[in-house]
């Protein structure tokens, strides 16, 4: 796998452009000039567009995120090293690859099997620690809560209880909310107490919707 002099070029074209756009947080901003984009595309026929600031399909109807999407996301998680984080929609592994450069510890869950099959794969092949699961992304991961942080990188017609039961007081979780076809809105859920909750908006985006009803989950 080839992480070239060019590739890292264009890398830090694509973090310049994050700053324009508003990203300021350098952690992000490391972290997005430190994963090799390319690696992450399943679909070949988009690979020379990488560097890109665009989402692109990655097969079974699904995308990698738009690396400003993808820098927003994580810079509202507002993360801080070895915090349990758990990501409802690995897709390629891309996200995942750059919360790992942010040091905390990633547990993802993968509603596409194949999709699944091929983040797990890559992500092994890169050493990038990452529990994988393939499974219903609304059910979460119980036995591993609480969690510090939730990140939903799929559109969601509204932020699923269960969810929000598994992220811990004083954790916030990271959703973009609206119907299928539509526009979302990026909003932050910030757990206060056990029945306490604070959301806030952050702007439009649009994504690909989150699905559920998983059979054979692991």
């Amino acid at each position: 796998m080839e992480d070239n002099f060019k590739h890292r070029g264009l890398r830090k074209q694509l973090v310049e452009l994050l700053k324009q756009k508003g990203i300021e947080d350098e952690g992000v901003l490391a972290a997005i000039d430190n994963v090799p984009r390319h690696l992450f595309f399943f679909d070949t026929a988009f690979l020379q567009h990488a560097y890109e600031d665009k989402a692109f399909p990655i097969g079974n109807g699904q995308t990698i995120s738009q690396p400003y999407t993808v820098a927003f996301q994580t810079e509202l998680l507002n993360l801080k090293p070895r915090m349990k984080v758990l990501e409802i929609g690995t897709g390629s592994g891309y996200q995942s690859a750059v919360l790992a450069q942010m040091g905390v510890k990633i547990f993802t869950i993968e509603r596409q099997h194949q999709l699944y099959m091929k983040a797990e794969a890559l992500l092994d092949e890169l050493k990038i620690k990452a529990r994988c699961f393939y499974g219903d992304g609304y059910e979460g991961r119980p036995s591993y809560a609480p969690f510090d942080r939730i990140l939903v990188t799929c559109g969601a017609p509204e932020i699923p209880e269960g969810l929000k039961g598994q992220l811990k007081v004083g954790g916030r979780m990271v959703i973009p909310v609206g119907g299928v076809n539509q526009v979302q809105k990026m909003m932050t859920l910030d757990k206060i107490s056990e029945s306490e909750y604070k959301i806030t908006e952050h702007g439009d985006f649009q994504f690909v919707p989150m699905l559920e009803n998983t059979n054979n989950a692991r």
